[in-house]
């Protein structure tokens, strides 16, 4: 009978990240939902026109989601009432280089004022392709030494190699979460690069002889 030994490694990389993905949103509130819809759209338009006045390409923004909602209150003796109707949408911001971030975020805050959100910042890597291939060959060291450990433990050593399986590469984005509003950001705030981790997970099987 063939004995084998399958053993999961597991390895990591860092890297400074170079790249700023910036959630920001729009949002209206407005008597009527004609206006909201119109001065949600202005206000995008502006702070889309501020981006890439800041230096960001179209490829870069990305728009996505649009919501028109009418928000209601209890009246006493009336029921639900329509006190204002709300109109939202989101952009999606790539910003490829740490210097431009703070600008970046300042002009899209000032061009969209009250209207504007910062529904979150991640930071992450244009190119993982070298911290993943580090990462990978640290968690097949870690497999192997591992392996070589049990096979002792078992007095046999290694054989051939029967199969390897890998597992999903995750990366470790650093977010800065949460709705700001605009009235909270006074001056323009840094953005801190860092550090990117980039995971990696091996199984491998070898023969035992």
């Amino acid at each position: 009978m063939e004995r084998t030994i399958t053993v999961t490694g597991t390895g990591s990389a860092t890297a400074a990240p170079d790249l700023v993905t910036l959630t920001l949103g729009v949002e209206t509130r407005r008597e009527t939902a004609a206006k909201a819809y119109d001065d949600a759209g202005t206000s995008a338009a502006a702070v889309a026109a501020s981006l890439r006045a800041a230096g960001i390409g179209d490829g870069d923004l990305r728009t996505s989601g649009l919501n028109l909602r009418a928000d209601v209150m209890w009246v006493e003796g009336q029921g639900q009432k329509v006190s204002a109707y709300v109109a939202s949408t989101t952009l999606h911001v790539g910003v490829r280089s740490y210097g431009d971030a703070p600008a970046a975020i300042a002009a899209a805050v000032a061009a969209g004022g009250d209207d504007i959100r910062i529904n979150g910042l991640e930071q992450g890597l244009a190119d993982p392709s070298r911290a993943t291939a580090q990462a990978q060959e640290a968690a097949w060291q870690d497999a192997l030494a591992r392996a070589e450990q049990y096979a002792a433990l078992a007095s046999a050593r290694l054989g051939s190699v029967v199969s390897i399986s890998q597992q999903p590469v995750h990366s470790g984005p650093v977010p800065m979460g949460g709705m700001v509003r605009a009235s909270y950001v006074a001056e323009t705030l840094p953005v801190e690069a860092g550090e990117s981790v980039i995971s990696a997970s091996v199984t491998v099987e070898w023969e035992l002889i």
